[in-house]
């Protein structure tokens, strides 16, 4: 489900590093005022519009190779890392 990140004028005035970090990444702002919306900030055209994910299959792959692995192994493999 998609939800459109909100913000308020003073927080655009006084946060804006963050507002702008969610437009770099593709994500459009609502701003609002005393809980009214007043408009919407989109990133300009051209930017990509989410992130890529990373390829946890390909990771996988290269760690385990072909091999088949349940979830009590990999719990094994990962144990002590964290």
């Amino acid at each position: 489900m998609y939800h459109m990140k909100k913000t308020t004028v003073r927080d655009l005035r006084h946060n804006f590093p963050q507002v702008e970090a969610w437009l770099s990444r593709g994500e459009e702002v609502e701003v609002t005022k005393r809980g009214k919306i007043l408009g919407t900030i989109m990133p300009a055209p051209g930017k990509p519009a989410k992130r890529k994910m990373p390829d946890f299959k390909g990771r996988m792959k290269a760690m385990f190779g072909d091999r088949i692995i349940d979830t009590a192994s990999l719990l094994d493999y990962n144990k002590g890392r964290y």
